[in-house]
């Protein structure tokens, strides 16, 4: 089957998803810095959220991009990712509302290192539609960069009991290294 219509329902549901966030912010109650700045929390966490949404459409984009059709397990594998991405409000209001309080800041990676599994996840599912000899199997190699910002996140998520803000400062370590989209499909698919 095409991969449209995959393409087209992934990119609503993520444009749903960061319309919901948004509308999570709520108008502060003075006039003043000083009621802005009482939003802090909830701003630092919509503005990583929106960064670690913006990183999965854009590499979402390209992976799809690479790819010819799609099986019905590469549907399942994607529906897979965007249910952990579509819990993304509910984790940045939380972290947001408590000030980054240890439980859910690690809720928030554990959020984020399954996002992220269920990416590599859908990787390996189009990887085995398409094959060993095809342009994304050239292009996605070994995934080193995956693995890593897996291995970051799993340690941020124990972390976060101890030193909260490490933990999200490991959070937008793993964005920033994601921050560029995957140019090796872009390499790929120029061949």
């Amino acid at each position: 089957m095409t991969k449209g219509r995959m393409e087209a329902f992934s990119d609503g549901v993520i444009a749903i998803i960061i319309t919901i966030m948004v509308l999570e912010l709520r108008v502060p109650h003075g006039a003043d810095l000083k009621a802005l700045s009482l939003l802090w929390p909830k701003i630092v966490s919509y503005a990583l959220s929106f960064l670690f949404l913006g990183i999965y459409w854009t590499n979402h984009h390209h992976l799809i991009q690479a790819v010819k059709y799609v099986s019905g397990g590469v549907l399942w594998a994607n529906l897979h990712l965007l249910f952990w991405l579509s819990l993304v409000p509910f984790v940045t209001g939380w972290i947001g509302e408590t000030h980054f309080a240890a439980l859910p800041v690690a809720v928030y990676g554990l959020v984020m290192l399954l996002a992220g599994t269920a990416y590599f996840v859908l990787t390996r599912v189009l990887l085995r539609v398409h094959g060993s000899d095809s342009t994304l199997a050239h292009a996605v190699g070994r995934d080193f960069k995956g693995q890593v910002s897996l291995a970051i996140y799993a340690a941020a998520v124990i972390l976060a009991f101890l030193q909260p803000i490490v933990s999200c400062a490991l959070y937008l370590l793993v964005s920033i290294m994601w921050l560029v989209p995957d140019r090796r499909i872009e390499r790929a698919m120029a061949r």
